[in-house]
């Protein structure tokens, strides 16, 4: 009698059976097996809110499978994920399997290797409830959320909007940045620089103008600067102070799941989506010629920077090894480690460090060796020695004008060998000039400059920004970020998040309405009550009671008090001859005839540009593509195909 292994994905299944041996069939659920119902609310406030759990239709066959495999077994091991949503992934199986009490054993690790699956297999434990509660607690919060607000999204705006938990509070975020952005007015200031060397014909080098007269300089228009340029080159420039300073600069934590998405965009060009979905490769699985299926890396879903002893002493090894013992310091370097981190985890690192990126290259595709190597270069340059840095400063006195010149020389690189230092790798060394040294002024400019607005979000800053306010988990900024995207609630522009208009009026209608559901901070105390709830220290239910009470409040005033707004264009219909309205569909504004349903006449609404085919006679309108992309299509499609990623000039 054979024992069952259930996991979610046929890869993590065919990585893990290789490490079990004969005595053990491992199969796939495909993940959630249940789910709260799709067409109705499936949750009895008034019972202690008593989920309505069902089958979710394509896993039905999943399930049939898994209960014929599970009648003749003798012992059932789930092995989901370690994290809140793999547990009760696990728990809603061993409910539905109806198995004998004992027979089911929880199964937990954090990496796919022969070592971590043979010792978690002998050492099997218990489900964790409090886990399991803080995951029920998160999906009831979300599903109140979602059912009752995106109706009233539906009624003012169009139907298939959508509104949640944490993607509304992403979405303004994103929205609150961009109007920033509006009101931003530049404001003018202007910088002298001074070219100087110790004689003519020697190495120049540039010192900017910081004082005069002992105070900040602040030069606001052309004159102004034009000015101070006729005066400096009059004086005689004098070194007058001269600052020596050794600077370390120490490596970065490994990876958790945040900074991982931050960085795999920044460096890779990565959305969170595709990172998430490689990560998830590299986890569960890659083939690697003879050795078949491995695991390539610790679990993606964490928010623990820790290693464990041995992953640090293997990584210290291969260091002294490889790099040589110049570049290992005495002690591992240790991280912080948040409050919200949970010690059983791992920061993600590659599973095995003497497997380097090169030597597996030919079997990865391109983006699994892009990702593979950055975590693999983060994890082993988190153990190497820190950088260091000679920076030399001059404070360079000319009459009443005091200039200031910095550079910095890299004496010896540390974990920069094998990771990006940034930007202080760029800096220029300075000529050796002593106290008192006269130089000679080779020119003297000024620039004209302005202050800029804050920057736009990219998913990698929106992502450091939802983590830094404690708003929802790491494991979902991806997900929340492909919804905003699919909703038309935002688009892409050159790598950087716009709201739409559509985006606008949902942020503010859920604002006016909702503003705790919106409050960033409320959000984020609501996850820190989740992490309460898993620590066993605070009641699920009185999380769900507290929070639904007030927001039923605001529900019931909101139902009462919104209504349709109706906006009427100049335009007559084409067919009845009424008049047009503006309308919102899932690709923005178009026009729709005022008589709907009875006259379906519609239109998208143009943008003033004709079409550049010649003899076509059409108008280019806005559209989206289903990732979010904004270009411009002609009106008279399908007869015209003409389509752009910007408008004519």
């Amino acid at each position: 009698m054979k024992n069952l292994v259930i996991v979610e994905s046929p890869a993590k299944a065919k990585t893990i059976s290789k490490y079990l041996g004969a005595d053990y069939v491992v199969t796939s659920c495909m993940g959630h097996i249940v789910d709260l119902p799709q067409k109705k609310l499936g949750i009895d406030v008034d019972e202690q809110f008593k989920a309505d759990y069902v089958v979710i239709p394509a896993r039905k066959k999943v399930l049939s499978e898994l209960k014929k495999k599970a009648k003749d077994t003798e012992k059932i091991y789930i092995a989901t994920d370690p994290d809140r949503e793999g547990e009760a992934i696990g728990w809603n199986i061993k409910e539905r399997l109806n198995a004998k009490n004992g027979q089911f054993l929880r199964v937990v690790f954090h990496e796919i290797t022969q070592q971590a699956i043979v010792e978690a297999f002998q050492h099997p434990g218990e489900f964790d409830t409090n886990k399991i509660q803080a995951q029920q607690a998160r999906r009831i919060l979300d599903r109140l959320v979602g059912y009752f607000l995106s109706p009233l999204l539906w009624k003012k705006i169009f139907r298939g909007l959508s509104a949640g938990r944490v993607q509304s509070v992403a979405l303004r975020i994103i929205v609150e940045r961009e109007r920033e952005i509006m009101k931003f007015v530049p404001q003018e200031y202007w910088h002298v620089d001074a070219e100087l060397t110790e004689k003519e014909g020697q190495q120049s080098f540039l010192a900017r103008l910081e004082k005069r007269s002992d105070a900040k300089v602040e030069i606001n228009n052309e004159q102004e600067a034009q000015d101070v340029v006729q005066r400096i080159k009059q004086e005689q420039f004098v070194v007058d102070d001269i600052g020596l300073q050794k600077r370390k600069k120490s490596p970065s934590a490994p990876f958790i799941t945040s900074t991982l998405q931050q960085e795999a965009f920044n460096k890779l060009g990565f959305s969170t989506t595709k990172t998430m979905f490689i990560a998830q490769q590299l986890y569960e699985g890659v083939e690697l010629g003879e050795e078949g299926a491995t695991g390539l890396i610790t679990y993606m879903r964490t928010d623990s920077t820790r290693l464990a002893d041995a992953a640090i002493e293997h990584i210290r090894t291969l260091i002294k090894e490889q790099f040589g013992k110049e570049y290992l310091p005495e002690k591992p370097h240790e991280y912080k480690v948040t409050k919200r981190a949970q010690e059983a985890h791992e920061a993600i690192r590659p599973t095995d460090c003497f497997r380097q990126p090169r030597t597996i290259k030919d079997y990865l595709s391109p983006d699994q060796y892009k990702l593979y190597e950055l975590i693999w270069n983060r994890a082993v340059a988190s153990q190497m020695k820190s950088a260091v840095y000679e920076i030399t400063s001059y404070s360079i006195r000319a009459g009443e004008f005091m200039f200031k010149a910095t550079g910095s020389q890299l004496l010896f690189k540390g974990f920069g060998l094998i990771y990006n230092l940034g930007s202080d790798d760029d800096k220029v060394a300075l000529p050796a000039l002593s106290k008192g040294q006269a130089l000679t002024l080779v020119d003297a400019q000024c620039s004209q400059h302005f202050t800029k607005p804050p920057a736009r979000y990219s998913e990698g800053s929106l992502v450091k920004a939802l983590e830094e306010d404690g708003v929802g988990r790491p494991s979902t900024y991806a997900p929340v970020i492909r919804t905003i995207l699919a909703r038309n609630y935002i688009h892409r522009v050159k790598g950087y998040l716009h709201p739409t208009e559509l985006g606008f009026r949902v942020n503010d209608l859920l604002v006016e309405y909702f503003p705790n559901i919106m409050d960033v901070a409320f959000t984020a105390q609501m996850e820190d009550e989740l992490d309460r709830v898993e620590e066993g220290k605070y009641n699920w239910v009185n999380i769900l009671h507290e929070f639904y009470q007030p927001f039923k409040e605001k529900l019931d005033f909101a139902s009462k008090t919104i209504k349709k707004e109706i906006v009427y264009s100049d335009e007559k219909c084409d067919q009845c001859g009424k008049q047009l309205v503006v309308k919102w569909g899932r690709r923005g504004k178009f026009l729709s005839c005022s008589d709907y349903p009875r006259c379906k006449f519609s239109k998208s609404i143009s943008t003033g540009k004709a079409c550049p085919n010649e003899g076509c006679g059409g108008q280019l309108v806005e559209r989206r593509s289903s990732k979010g992309r904004v270009f411009y299509g002609c009106s008279r499609f399908p007869e015209c195909r003409y389509t752009s990623n910007k408008l004519p000039e």
